[in-house]
């Protein structure tokens, strides 16, 4: 019998779908309402338990749509916490009180993360939809400072603004944020009307490069989500795996997403169900559904990312392949070619092709 896979590192829990806005990317196509078919309160109190059985447990990040839409969202964030876990929430910023951060602090949510897709205020009002939106989130981060919650800012990587990157990194530093998480665009939910494949492979390539060269002279925590191939960028740089780096593409492999209606995926932006908290516990389906099992085994990986010499570091992003017709084979932003054959003489070559590209 095989030895169970280690327990998820993080579970992402969308609450609800009920969203105040309707930003272009969003992967959950989020709308005003909650949809039909959310958990229930007690399904969800019964959900939390049956994640607190793992050990070591995973943090789990109470997302959306907007969870502060949810009306039972503060004692869902307690009952987490007082069964051990650590609770984290991600709201878009624009809805957050003085009075709902301190409840946050008080229930125990250890941080919370806000959305900025852009430095400037009509640049993110208008991929987010709302105007004001930019002052919301940055009164937030203010907020949240003054209770003394820490935060994360979170920012899309699309086709419009992948050269403001840098600037989002320093904006979050000067807002006191913890971190600095960037996610690169996946073609689902509303992305698909963005024309996410707008940019070329080699001009993402060229945008982490850049970002992994700057990283450790942030001053503050960066982690590129949805890029597994930073991870290989960092290796051929010669360069460290980043200080809390994990490997690339988590989906199956100590990641799970669990949707507002209790299915279980291997991640928000691939919309394959491995399974329903509704019929079967959530470790049962993490560890057995085919579909994980099929995400941990190389060899029923197809194209270039079942060749390449970084697959246990990367492993190519499973959500875009499926965008592509895949889930099993090439990462389309990926522009990596292996050879199996001298990986040695190999890691020179690539590391001069990576000077020049910059």
């Amino acid at each position: 019998m095989k030895a169970a896979p280690p327990p998820p590192r993080l579970v992402a829990w969308e609450t609800t779908r009920a969203c105040n806005l309707a930003c272009r990317h969003c992967r959950a196509s989020a709308q005003p309402e909650a949809e039909p078919g959310e958990l229930s309160p007690e399904e969800s109190l019964l959900l939390l338990s049956q994640l607190s059985e793992w050990s070591p447990q995973p943090m789990v990040i109470l997302s959306g749509g907007e969870p502060l839409l949810r009306p039972d969202i503060f004692s869902l964030a307690e009952k987490g916490v007082h069964l051990g876990l650590r609770m984290l929430l991600s709201t878009n910023g624009t809805l957050l009180t003085r009075d709902m951060a301190a409840s946050l602090k008080k229930v125990g949510i250890a941080r919370v993360s806000l959305s900025l897709d852009a430095p400037t205020a009509s640049e993110h009002d208008d991929f987010r939809g709302l105007t004001g939106s930019f002052a919301a989130t940055m009164n937030s981060g203010e907020i949240l400072k003054s209770v003394g919650l820490p935060f994360q800012i979170n920012s899309a990587v699309t086709p419009d603004n992948i050269q403001s990157i840098e600037a989002l990194s320093d904006l979050a530093l000067k807002m006191g944020a913890a971190a600095h998480h960037v996610f690169l665009l996946v073609p689902v939910g509303r992305a698909l009307e963005m024309g996410a494949d707008f940019l070329p492979a080699e001009t993402y390539e060229k945008a982490l490069i850049k970002l992994r060269r700057r990283e450790d002279s942030l001053g503050l925590e960066f982690k590129a989500t949805c890029a597994p191939q930073y991870n290989r960028i960092s290796r051929q740089l010669a360069l460290p795996l980043p200080p809390r780096s994990s490997r690339g593409c988590l989906g199956g492999q100590g990641f799970m997403f669990i949707s507002h209606d209790g299915r279980v995926c291997a991640c928000g932006y691939l919309p394959l169900s491995a399974g329903d908290v509704r019929e079967n516990h959530p470790i049962e389906i993490y560890e057995n559904s085919s579909l994980f099992q099929s995400l941990r085994n190389k060899e029923l990986y197809r194209g270039r990312c079942r060749d390449c010499e970084y697959w246990s570091i990367c492993g190519g992003c499973r959500a875009r392949a499926h965008a592509a017709g895949d889930y099993l084979g090439d990462e389309p932003l990926c522009p990596h070619q292996p050879q199996k054959s001298r990986p040695k003489a190999r890691e020179q070559e690539d590391f001069d092709k990576m000077k020049k590209m910059v």
